[in-house]
């Protein structure tokens, strides 16, 4: 048996390497600069650590801190270097979990009868800065299921004891660095030496394992960098995404609002969040019309056995709201979870011909889960959502030409709303977790080679995610980043050979024969909360000119205007310009200088002079003064902007 394996890097070299090196030794061959950077490796495909023997022949990427598989293995090494400095700093307290997350990491930790406030953060930064300088190694070690229960059984952790019950022997690993050890799969980087800069950023609870019947743990969020100045930077970044805010703008803005009365993760749409909805709907309706959608409406509620027979009910039964009972014996409804069991049925009203082929309904339609509360996230993570949903029922040879005619909408929507940076990406099955799906393997393999085809033929930049197609079928997702730099789903299309089975929806084919449809889910905002929230924090607040809430502010210099003030709003709004009129008895700066702060794209200022020749003194958001314009001539020219931006 051969002591040598071959390795195959990402430019297509091969390399021999003695059986047992590490993804180390193949950067040092390459150079020693390179490896002082290497954080991690992908081995065929999988995320190592850089130290871990590789004993077979086997592809390899090394990432740095400039790879987004790097930059999570750094944090995922600093949640556990943060866990040994509070276990120094607080001996015998006890751990949940503690992963990255896309800026940074947190661990849950409860700290039993100590206190733990937002006056001790610099000394936990302090000291884990303190433990990274000693360059300790995260060592990987495999471990039985007695070995590891008998560890934690006599620490005391009964958190990481309820974690190992799921586990197998085989399936267990320990990591230590310096004084902390910990069940983890990991992977790690070298040693504690590339943390070079920390920074708590937040504290929160947390319930344990999200169930809020159990205890709340302490959720310490943070992040890490190899270099100071990276950290000062993503501080500024920070600083900068607070006045994005989404919660924060739509306070100010006068769009949304909650109610603990109404329920948790409800919003409430205030009048003019209400008007900046219905622009956008009639905005896609509009869309969809041209793309030869037909418009259907569905009930809130269905029937338990609608959700059953989809799967919905065995996939998202535990995080729907719980069924609700009628007097009727064993009568149960559900809040619905998706509008596609709907749709099926709309579908089967009928028989259905090869001629009528393809169908393409659209809702509008709100859909419920019970996220949990620690999950909810202002308007991105809310429990009731309305989607702009759609589903095309075709024939196999029609399922390309649907798919590309969706991405084609897709991409009007981001251009006419300025989303220009986003990634496309096609959420195929997880291979490792075939239970999380159903339906037939082949019928999956087609769906997932369409997707990817038409992609392709799209030109778009697609990455490749395993583990996040829905339960019925794969996806192409349009990922779209917030303030933060956070990706988010936006618009979805999904490929679906297995609702039309489980429903039994048929149509008569040319052959006079019965065959099955194929079904396309999409949704080009996704939900319109999350859409919406992205929207207000990429653009600060100032909507295209076309979707803001109140286009225009008539500001008065005195009383005197008010009667050539009001007349020009009628005017206007003949004209479908929308906005208010500025009465205060207040100076025109004052006026101004608030109007600019809610962002009103032009502000229509009249005085003497425009009152005798009918005309109005423009203002425009963060531009200034463009100067006077007759009445008619304004008009014009705020139609020929909205053209621009719309078409």
């Amino acid at each position: 048996m051969s002591d040598q394996i071959t390795i195959s890097l990402p430019d297509g070299s091969t390399r021999k390497f003695p059986k047992g090196s590490t993804s180390l030794d193949v950067a040092t061959s390459i150079s020693e600069g390179l490896a002082r950077n290497v954080l991690a490796s992908r081995v065929n495909g999988e995320v190592w650590d850089a130290f871990r023997p590789i004993n077979e022949d086997s592809s390899i990427q090394l990432l740095t801190w400039n790879d987004e598989d790097g930059k999570s293995t750094m944090w995922h090494s600093s949640a556990h270097l943060m866990a040994e400095a509070l276990e120094s700093l607080y001996p015998g307290i006890k751990f949940g979990i503690g992963p990255p997350i896309d800026n940074g990491f947190y661990y849950d930790v409860d700290f039993g009868d100590q206190e733990f406030d937002s006056e001790n953060l610099e000394v936990l930064e302090n000291k884990m800065l303190e433990l990274a300088r000693e360059k300790n190694e995260y060592e990987r070690k495999d471990v039985s299921k007695a070995d590891a229960v008998k560890y934690f059984e006599e620490k005391g952790d009964e958190y990481k004891l309820e974690l190992i019950e799921g586990l197998e022997d085989g399936q267990i690993t320990f990591y230590t660095q310096g004084d902390f050890t910990d069940l983890c799969k990991g992977p790690h980087i070298p040693n504690t030496g590339f943390i070079k800069a920390v920074k708590i950023l937040n504290v929160a609870g947390a319930y344990w394992r999200g169930d809020e019947t159990r205890k709340q743990l302490t959720r310490l969020y943070g992040v890490s960098f190899p270099k100071q100045k990276e950290l000062k930077e993503h501080l500024e970044i920070l600083e900068q995404a607070k006045l994005r805010d989404h919660r924060k703008l739509g306070k100010e803005l006068e769009l949304f609002t909650f109610s603990e009365k109404v329920g948790k993760g409800l919003p409430l749409w205030l009048p003019k969040g209400a008007v900046l909805r219905e622009r956008l709907e009639n905005f896609m309706r509009k869309a969809q019309v041209k793309a030869g959608y037909d418009p259907v409406v569905s009930p809130h509620i269905g029937g338990k056995e609608l959700y059953v027979t989809s799967g919905h009910y065995e996939k998202y039964g535990k995080d729907s709201f719980q069924p609700i009972e009628t007097p009727a014996e064993d009568e149960e409804f559900l809040l619905k979870p998706m509008n596609c069991p709907h749709h099926c049925e709309i579908y089967k009203s009928r028989p259905r011909s090869y001629k009528d082929l393809p169908i393409r309904y659209a809702e509008f339609g709100t859909v419920y889960r019970y996220e949990q509360s620690g999950e909810l996230h202002g308007l991105t993570r809310v429990r009731g959502f309305t989607q702009d949903d759609a589903h095309i029922f075709c024939a196999q040879d029609q399922v390309k030409a649907e798919f590309a005619k969706v991405i084609d909408l897709v991409l009007h929507v981001f251009s006419a709303l300025g989303f220009g940076d986003f990634t496309a990406q096609v959420s195929l099955r997880d291979p490792n977790d075939p239970d999380k799906y159903i339906g037939q393997d082949d019928l999956w393999d087609r769906a997932e080679k369409e997707i990817q085809e038409v992609a392709d033929e799209k030109g778009l930049d697609t990455v490749v995610e395993y583990g996040e197609a829905a339960f019925y079928g794969p996806k192409l997702d349009f990922m779209v980043k917030d303030a933060l730099g956070r990706k988010w789903q936006l618009g979805t299309i999904q490929v679906d050979y297995n609702l039309p089975q489980r429903f039994e929806l048929e149509y008569v084919g040319s052959d006079n024969q019965k065959h099955r449809p194929v079904m396309i889910h999409r949704a080009p905002f996704g939900s319109m909360e999350r859409f919406i929230a992205i929207l207000i924090e990429n653009s600060a607040g100032n909507f295209p000119l076309w979707l803001a809430p109140d286009q225009v502010a008539i500001l008065p210099i005195s009383e005197k205007y008010h009667a050539y003030a009001r007349d020009l709003h009628i005017k206007l709004q003949e004209a479908d310009i929308s906005g208010f009129m500025d009465e205060r008895d207040e100076k025109i700066g004052k006026k101004i200088r608030d109007a600019e702060v809610k962002k009103v794209p032009f502000m229509l200022i009249v005085g003497e002079k425009e009152a005798d020749n009918g005309n109005v003194s423009v203002r425009q958001h963060g531009e200034g003064d463009l100067g006077s314009m007759k009445t008619a001539e304004f008009i014009q020219f705020f139609t020929d902007k909205v053209s621009e931006l719309i078409g």
